[in-house]
């Protein structure tokens, strides 16, 4: 069996590379803010889910020191809906230690040292914006070299060997090309289920390949599935510009430093029964039907949702303010929080369930009353031996005359 190379991957990857924002055209020098934002940002997401928030970043934040000006409160608003929010804070944090730099460094010791900024990032940075040997590896990574070297050892034990695996190949020529071609393969050819084989580079060194088991791998430790929790929440509509209760969570945790409408704790065993207890205010709360279901990571949540109307004196909380409904896209709302104020706001499609048709028992005790004699039909009449109108209007041909 052949040995995998990087020049067989390369040759594939310019004739086959895909046209992404952040990826520098052929020839163009990288911009190392786009590269380091495109990476941060596609930690556990989709490219697809990636690029209007790329883009929105872009127009924002132009370079690195923009965004490290930024308030934090316009970062996170920026980035609502994209999850896992303590990349967000640590995209803030690490601008400001590279403007105040001047720069980013162009080692993996030195991007390492940032925050946010772990292995896999520092290799992306490091091998795509500034030609380092370096080896990046994501999913999309450790799935082809699982499947290239046969790797029985389950992820995440494997991922030591996967990175030896990886570095190995990585040529001191083009490895960022390199760095993007591995990705490239595995995002559109060495695909999770029915990976396109007969159009791999890397096809006749594949292990996996050769012994028809290439959709098995990597091996994977089963996940425990979380233990669901619930809780309520509370939003509040003041009369007359409708502004809607909001706060920030902690800067620390799930979903810090995001906005949200108040909610109780989130616990496995909440009573939704006793939720108007965790009410930030006094007013006359009325719980909607249904629940708002959302997935985090670890566990699954399911949220009670009470909305009230407030008169248009109310004073917030502490801590708590109103936003009008049409600034509320300017509030840094985890998708969330998103359902919850869609399901107060708009309501839940009721599902119309149509009524029985009542049955009358018979009443046993009442003699009925005699039922009226049928009617009699009426009487047919005979068929009238007169031509009918048609036979009238219909003349018969003449007969021929005759000719001698």
């Amino acid at each position: 069996m052949p040995a995998a190379s990087a020049a067989d991957l390369l040759a594939w990857y310019d004739r086959h590379r895909r046209a992404l924002p952040w990826r520098a055209l052929p020839g163009e020098t990288p911009d190392p803010y786009r590269v380091w934002l495109s990476e941060v940002m596609l930690q556990q997401t989709t490219v697809t889910a990636v690029k209007p928030y790329f883009e929105k970043f872009l127009t924002l934040f132009p370079n690195v020191a923009a965004l490290a000006a930024a308030p934090e409160e316009a970062v996170m608003s920026a980035w609502a809906g994209l999850g896992y929010y303590s990349r967000a804070r640590n995209l803030h944090a690490c601008a400001k230690s590279v403007a105040s730099a001047g720069g980013f460094p162009d080692t993996e010791e030195g991007l390492r040292k940032l925050p946010g900024i772990g292995a896999y990032t520092a290799g992306a940075i490091a091998a795509i914006a500034f030609d380092r040997p370096a080896a990046a590896v994501d999913g999309n990574v450790e799935r082809v070299m699982s499947r290239l070297h046969a790797i029985e050892t389950p992820l995440p034990a494997a991922r030591a060997q996967i990175r030896l695996f990886t570095q190995a190949l990585v040529p001191e020529r083009r490895p960022g090309d390199f760095a993007q071609a591995l990705m490239d393969l595995g995002a559109t050819l060495c695909t999770p289920k029915r990976p396109a084989c007969a159009l791999c580079p890397w096809m006749l060194p594949c292990r996996a390949r050769a012994e028809g088991l290439q959709e098995t791998f990597p091996r994977k430790v089963k996940k425990e599935k979380g233990v669901l929790r619930r809780g309520a929440a509370f939003v509040a509509l003041r009369a007359g510009d409708e502004a809607v209760l909001l706060r920030t969570r902690p800067p620390e945790g799930l979903l810090g430093a995001m906005a949200e409408p108040p909610t109780s704790e989130w616990l496995p065993d909440y009573d939704p029964a006793k939720g108007l207890l965790d009410a930030p205010l006094d007013a006359r709360w009325k719980r909607l039907p249904g629940v708002v279901k959302h997935g985090f990571t670890h566990f699954p949540l399911e949220l009670t949702v009470f909305l009230a109307r407030v008169a248009a004196d109310t004073r917030p909380p502490e801590g708590m303010r109103f936003t009008p409904r049409d600034a509320l896209e300017t509030e840094p709302l985890p998708g969330a929080m998103k359902k919850v104020l869609a399901h107060a706001l708009t309501g839940p499609v009721p599902v119309v369930t149509p009524k029985p048709v009542p049955v009358r028992e018979p009443d046993l005790a009442t003699i009925p009353e005699p039922e009226p004699p049928p009617r009699r039909g009426p009487i047919p009449k005979l068929a009238s031996s007169r031509p009918s109108d048609l036979a009238r209007i219909v003349k018969k041909a003449p007969k021929p005359v005759r000719t001698r």
